[in-house]
């Protein structure tokens, strides 16, 4: 006998972002878990990894149950007269998540350059650009450390499908040192900074193409841009004009080989340039 709503269970794959999309009551079942999801309710500290994280990884960060915050989530989602039999589901499925790789041993010997994103995190900047420029030009003789004010573990899966380990520790309740560095089956980057396009500073004439997705509703705006670079041609670039940071966008152009920078200088629109790197 199927019960009314279990098909819309919170699982542990849910990104912590779709979850409040859902309901943004939600927000207090996770605060009444752990002080550390406080964060969720400033919408500017939220864009910054929400979007990414999901509700298995938020409990990690948290160092929370990950069995006791689905139950209660999906309690409160349904109430109590569901709640048990999607909690059950939701736990089913759990099974088959494997999203947290496991930590390694740092070298101690490896060089290491540093990136500090807690300022730019706290304002609500995205770090994701600055961080995939960074693992670019890491080079296999050094290990990169990053300062963050949460321990990103959405990253952790991301830089592990291109053969990076990583270390993490907590230095304080707002700062957190990890550690990222090449493993034996790294594969090649292609992400450079930004700063400059296929062949040149600038792109040349009729080389720009732009796709305007403000007004659009997810996830338009990630299809059309997915679609649109199928079919660019080779030294050309895409430029997106959005209204927010498309951040479950960013991870997949990485997976795809494509570069991005990510301009959010303008009130109005926040502008995202993308191409293949040569040699991508």
């Amino acid at each position: 006998m199927s019960v009314p709503g279990a098909s819309a269970r919170i699982g542990a794959a849910d990104r912590v972002s779709d979850v409040l999309a859902r309901d943004e009551s939600l927000v207090d079942v996770f605060v009444r878990h752990s002080p550390h999801f406080e964060k969720l309710r400033n919408r500017r500290l939220r864009r910054v990894m929400a979007a990414l994280v999901t509700v298995e990884q938020a409990a990690r960060v948290a160092g929370v149950a990950l069995d006791v915050l689905l139950r209660d989530l999906n309690g409160a989602l349904a109430g109590d007269a569901a709640a048990e039999a999607m909690h059950d589901a939701a736990i089913r499925a759990t099974d088959a998540v494997s999203s947290v790789p496991a930590p390694a041993k740092r070298p101690v010997a490896l060089p290491t350059v540093e990136l500090d994103l807690r300022e730019d995190m706290r304002a609500g900047r995205e770090p994701f650009s600055r961080i995939m420029a960074a693992v670019h030009a890491l080079g296999d003789d050094r290990a990169l450390r990053l300062r963050t004010i949460f321990e990103p573990v959405p990253l952790f899966a991301v830089l592990a499908r291109r053969g990076f380990l990583y270390e993490s520790r907590q230095d304080a309740p707002d700062d957190w040192s990890v550690w990222f560095w090449s493993g034996a089956s790294r594969q090649e980057i292609a992400l450079p900074d930004g700063s400059a396009s296929p062949d040149a500073s600038e792109p040349g004439e009729g080389r720009t193409h732009t796709l305007d997705v403000r007004g659009l509703q997810p996830p338009e705006p990630m299809t059309r841009t997915l679609a649109a670079l199928e079919t660019l041609p080779e030294g050309h670039e895409l430029v997106q004009i959005n209204v927010r940071v498309p951040q479950l966008l960013l991870p997949m152009l990485a997976e795809r080989g494509y570069a991005c920078a990510v301009d959010e200088s303008q009130a109005d629109r926040v502008v995202v340039r993308i191409w293949r790197p040569a040699g991508g």
